[in-house]
């Protein structure tokens, strides 16, 4: 049973940072897909940022130099380190992981930009 749990999120003024965590079990994130995607309200769910076992990153265009997806196998945790914050990216984040599609989902973590 695959098992994944976000923290790190919370209310931060607009320009601050944050770094999200997922910790995973039962699978290892050395050999899975690892995302972030993030839903805001009244909005359709977004991949923010996609890690793939051989280390190949993905970012969605809105947070391509602001964002960094990593990973510590050691700890089987999969961060999302959020710089330069906008109001916009003000939404609740959650981690995905899958080889084929994202069958396995976190339960989320609200991030929150005021200006």
């Amino acid at each position: 049973q695959v098992h994944l749990v976000e923290s790190g999120g919370g209310a931060v003024q607009v320009g601050g940072s944050l770094r999200l965590s997922c910790a995973a079990s039962g699978t290892s994130i050395k050999f899975t897909a690892m995302a972030w995607y993030r839903q805001a309200p009244g909005r359709q769910r977004e991949l923010v940022a996609l890690l793939t076992p051989a280390s190949d990153t993905n970012y969605a265009e809105s947070v391509k130099g602001r964002f960094t997806i990593s990973r510590d196998n050691a700890k089987n945790t999969v961060f999302l380190q959020m710089n330069s914050l906008k109001p916009e990216d003000t939404a609740v984040y959650y981690c995905a992981a899958g080889n084929t599609g994202w069958p396995y989902w976190g339960q989320g973590t609200q991030v929150t930009v005021s200006s």
